[in-house]
């Protein structure tokens, strides 16, 4: 099947649909595609005809990630909203030998499958693994999108830690759509946000969040980690956010930005363990020394602020697997997954929900399979492993969550 290239004129005249994973941050994305002169769109369409869709057009064997990602693609096209012979399609890819890297081959043979054939798909990846000549990943881009991580990322930690507090119901939601939409703003007209301006934007965020009413009161917090997608997408993990927060506890999520450096440290973990090319990873090393400056700048604001609760930082992360499970493994989340469970422990959040999506072989392994270690060495962890697929019951996976949520330890709400 030959591939379909996005040529230098199909930038002016395709529009690119982006999938979603997480609204806040991709919201921005889109908008820096946009400001970097591509026509971008953000699919936000869910349900059940999503899940048709990736039933219809992906083999039934594939991960769950997958048929979700390529049914809400086919699903948009067949809307009607679209003309198909002006849109082009994106996806991301990491490199690695599980789904972020293989999708866009499916994503084709789904598309020839539906008679979409003339639909080019974008590669979105840092190590360039795919080229169009309409499509580049500029490092002024490229800058843009790890300030969205890093933004996305705070608006989404400070809004699970007023959500269940706050006094006047909507007001949380309320800053994190002004803040978005400024952001988004402020990502369509700046193409290079300087240091002390993204410090400025970080302090004026954490004061406009903790002017919010609050309850002072004790809550249950809950982590959820697990593969990246069902991790953060209310489509794969049906609303999983929303249903713990009905229960009342407050959601604790880890951020984008430890999978970006998981994927950094990956290369430098290769090059010990392998060898290869020094000038590769002395380049992977000044963008990981950059970025856990950037992260500790980030953990260092909130707590000279002091009233929200940082995140553990990367490097100290990486440090918890040690005795659990060795750093060569990282097919998918890999030792991100174990050690993003470790680090909800060490942060006093004992209750986890692991989301496990069908056909995910490292994530049961890296997850549910390093359950029993883990409460070998922490026998106050309270953790649940849900699996998520076409066919699941979503009142089964929410009744396994409810048991968890019965033995739950409290992790300590607002301080007084």
């Amino acid at each position: 099947m030959e591939r379909v290239i996005f040529t230098e004129e199909m930038k002016k005249t395709h529009t690119i649909l982006v999938p979603t994973m997480l609204p806040i941050h991709f919201k921005m994305m889109v908008r820096i595609l946009r400001q970097h002169g591509y026509k971008a769109e953000l699919l936000e369409n869910d349900g059940r005809a999503v899940i048709n869709q990736g039933l219809r057009n992906v083999h039934n064997d594939t991960c769950y990630p997958a048929l979700l990602v390529i049914g809400q693609m086919i699903d948009a096209l067949e809307s009607g909203k679209y003309d198909l012979d002006h849109v082009a399609l994106l996806i991301t890819q990491t490199g690695g030998g599980c789904r972020a890297s293989n999708y866009i081959h499916l994503l084709r043979k789904a598309l020839q499958k539906s008679g979409y054939g003339q639909i080019p798909v974008i590669s979105l990846s840092f190590g360039g693994l795919e080229k169009n000549p309409g499509f580049s990943l500029t490092l002024p881009m490229g800058i843009q999108l790890i300030n969205a991580v890093f933004l996305g990322d705070l608006l989404t930690q400070l809004q699970n830690q007023c959500l269940p507090y706050e006094v006047n119901k909507g007001d949380t939601m309320k800053k994190v759509e002004d803040w978005t939409a400024r952001l988004v703003d402020i990502m369509g007209k700046t193409k290079v946000l300087a240091g002390n301006k993204l410090k400025q934007l970080y302090r004026e965020i954490l004061e406009d969040f903790a002017s919010i009413p609050r309850r002072q009161e004790e809550r249950v917090r809950v982590g959820v980690v697990g593969e990246i997608y069902v991790k953060y997408s209310p489509l794969g993990n049906n609303n999983l956010e929303a249903f713990l927060l009905s229960e009342g506890a407050e959601v604790v999520v880890p951020g984008l930005l430890g999978f970006v450096l998981y994927c950094v440290y990956n290369t430098l973990e290769d090059q010990k363990l392998y060898g290869g090319e020094r000038l590769k990873a002395s380049v992977y090393g000044l963008v990981y020394r950059y970025l856990v400056s950037r992260e500790r700048d980030v953990i260092e604001l909130i707590k000279e602020q002091g009233v929200f609760r940082p995140q553990t930082w990367f490097p100290e992360t990486v440090k918890l697997v040690d005795g659990y499970i060795g750093r060569g493994v990282k097919m998918g989340e890999g030792w991100l997954l174990t050690s993003e469970i470790l680090a909800l422990i060490e942060e006093g959040v004992q209750n986890v929900v692991c989301t496990q999506p069908f056909g995910c072989l490292p994530n049961h392994i890296a997850g549910k399979g390093m359950i029993r270690s883990i409460k070998e060495g922490h026998p106050e962890a309270n953790i649940v492993a849900v699996d998520y697929d076409p066919g699941a019951s979503a009142v089964n996976q929410q009744n396994r969550i409810k048991l968890m949520l019965a033995n739950a330890r409290p992790g300590g709400g607002i301080k007084a």
